[in-house]
């Protein structure tokens, strides 16, 4: 396989349709490898518009989905991120190339190994990646001016809200399978929030995230 080929392919037949339209976004697919931080055994996938299986029954997201968060987040140099669900750490590489520091907080310590190893290999240096169930929030008593949910929820925890910056956005798909949407939540005021829904989508569930406390907007 022509690897260059067919990342190229991937932007410009899977991404770029799918109204990613931002150059730096464009860039950065070329400049981390994606193939990086997909498992051995799904080398072969490593650019297809697919989920990709991760251990423990986990899995990274398409790459248009990863590509068009990223856009509609709009992340800047002096923001920090708060990632529930490491994966791979492909996502944390990219948010760590536009943004000041990520932390991603992964339940599967099999699977912060493997986002840990792989960021490593890829000279990413500002990730920390957390072994602990973020999935109901993470309050370590610091805010974040981006929070991203690397999995499905039935609706938002209450949480999130509260550990998000004035100004700052949550990425998420909610919903129920087979439909889910991935949604934006922009904090505008200490107690006002707006909620867009970019598109419809499927996500595996959140690992540990609950299913009993619902907020809904």
């Amino acid at each position: 396989m022509n690897i260059e080929q067919a990342r190229f392919n991937m932007i410009e037949q899977q991404i770029r349709p799918w109204n990613v339209l931002d150059q730096d976004v464009l860039d950065l697919l070329h400049v981390v490898k994606r193939e990086q931080f997909v498992p051995q055994a799904y080398q072969n996938l490593a650019f297809a518009d697919v989920e990709i299986p991760l251990p423990g029954g986990a899995a990274m997201f398409n790459p248009k989905v990863e590509a068009r968060m990223l856009q509609e987040l709009n992340l800047k140099k002096n923001e920090t991120v708060l990632e529930v669900g490491a994966g791979s750490g492909y996502m944390a590489a990219l948010m760590a190339h536009q943004a000041a520091h990520v932390t991603t907080v992964e339940l599967s310590p099999e699977v912060k190994a493997l986002a840990e190893a792989n960021l490593k290999n890829a000279g990413v240096a500002n990730v920390s990646v957390i072994e602990g169930n973020a999935a109901a929030g993470w309050n370590k008593g610091e805010q974040f001016d981006v929070i991203v949910i690397s999995g499905g929820l039935e609706s938002l925890p209450a949480a999130f809200l509260a550990q998000v910056k004035v100004g700052g956005r949550i990425a998420a798909i909610v919903g129920q399978a087979p439909a889910m949407s991935c949604e934006i939540v922009t904090r505008v005021s200490e107690t006002g929030y707006d909620t867009v829904k970019l598109f419809e989508t499927n996500a595996k569930p959140l690992a540990g995230a609950p299913v009993a406390s619902r907020f809904t907007f």
